[in-house]
C-alpha cells in the first residue's frame, strides 16, 4: 500500500511540471509526511463550467477517496489505496476509474519492515523512503471523486462539496518489493495526457496505461523513526537513521 508520501514542490513548480493551470487561491505547505486525510496535490483535466472547454488544472484535494454515494466523509480514510487490478471494477471506484482520473505528485513515499526483537531490544518498524534514483517527480496515478455534504443547502455554497482522491496501487518492483510487496503506480510522462483525459472512458484503454510504473529505478534507503508519528515534518524525515 502506500499509506504515507513525501510532496515538497511548490505550486508554480507543480504547474510547469504537468502543463496546468494553478490559480493561485490554494496554497499548500510542502509536506516531507503527507498522511491519509491531508490535503494534497492534484492535477485534473475537467471541462471550464462556463465555457465547456477542458481545462488541465492543479488544484488541492482530500487523500482518502470518499464515493459520491457515501452517507458521510469518514469513509475516506479507509479508501486511501485502489488496487490496480480490481479498480476498474470496484462500487467505490468504477465510476471515478471511468471519468475522473488524476495525477498525484509526489517526491517519494515511505513503506516500514518489521525488525524483530533481539536480545535487549524491542520489536520495531524500520521506515525507509522510496523514490526514483534518478530523483524526478513521480506522478501516481490517481481518482478522484466529489462528495456532497447534505448539511449545506445552497449547492453553490464550497462547503458543500469536498473533492477526494485515492492512489492506484500496484505490486512493487525494484528494490521496494523487499520491503513491501505493493507501491504507487506512477505514470510514464506520455501517458499523461490519455490518462488525464475525461473524454477517454474506455476501460480496456484505460487499463492498458497501468502497466509497469514510470520513473525508472527506485532508490530505497532507510530514514529515521521520526516519520512514524504524523505529528512529525520537515526535511529531517529523510535523514539517515542515527
Amino acid at each position: 500500500m502506500c499509506g504515507r508520501y513525501a510532496s515538497t514542490r511548490a505550486p508554480q513548480d507543480l504547474s510547469g511540471l504537468f502543463e496546468a493551470r494553478w490559480d493561485g487561491t490554494e496554497a499548500l505547505a510542502p509536506s516531507w509526511n503527507v498522511a491519509p486525510t491531508d490535503p494534497v496535490w492534484a492535477v485534473i483535466e475537467r471541462p471550464d463550467r462556463e465555457t465547456g472547454e477542458v481545462e488541465r488544472t492543479l488544484r488541492a484535494v482530500r487523500w482518502g477517496l470518499v464515493p459520491s454515494w457515501a452517507k458521510d466523509p469518514g469513509v475516506g480514510s479507509r479508501m486511501i489505496n485502489a488496487r490496480v487490478e480490481t479498480v476498474h471494477e470496484k462500487p467505490a471506484y468504477r465510476r471515478a476509474f471511468a471519468k475522473r482520473r488524476c495525477l498525484l505528485p509526489a517526491d517519494g513515499f515511505y513503506e516500514w519492515e518489521a525488525v524483530p526483537a533481539t536480545a535487549g531490544a524491542k520489536a520495531y518498524k524500520q521506515p525507509y523512503f522510496i523514490r526514483p534514483e534518478d530523483d524526478t517527480l513521480m506522478a501516481m496515478a490517481g481518482l478522484y471523486e466529489f462528495w456532497r455534504d447534505p448539511a449545506v443547502a445552497d449547492d453553490d455554497d464550497p462547503a458543500a462539496w469536498l473533492t477526494t482522491a485515492t492512489v492506484i496501487t500496484t505490486e512493487a518492483t525494484d528494490e521496494a518489493g523487499r520491503i513491501h510487496p505493493r507501491m504507487p503506480l506512477a505514470l510514464d510522462p506520455a501517458d499523461y495526457e490519455a490518462w488525464l483525459d475525461p473524454a477517454h472512458q474506455d476501460t480496456a484503454d484505460l487499463r492498458a496505461l497501468l502497466h509497469t510504473p514510470g520513473g525508472g529505478r527506485l532508490d530505497v534507503r532507510a530514514v529515521g523513526t521520526a516519520v512514524n508519528s504524523v505529528r512529525n515534518n520537515g526535511p529531517h524525515l529523510l535523514d539517515a537513521p542515527a
